[in-house]
């Protein structure tokens, strides 16, 4: 039995752009985290997707 994590995925959502602050207009994603994701371990990418939902609702966008 595989006891290995799934890798936690990816929250592209196929509208990438980046704005004025270097962040992804699709998933809020910065350009280094979006470079380094395929390197990052299940953990970073958990931390990294908290600061993504972070991002949305300090924007406003998610409330």
């Amino acid at each position: 039995m595989n006891t290995q994590e799934k890798p936690v995925a990816s929250p592209c959502v196929s509208l990438c752009a980046l704005d004025e602050d270097d962040l992804c207009v699709g998933c809020q994603r910065s350009a280094d985290e979006i470079r380094r994701w395929g390197l990052m371990s299940n953990e970073e990418r958990r931390e990294v997707l908290q600061h993504c939902s972070e991002r949305l609702r300090l924007s406003g966008q998610l409330m």
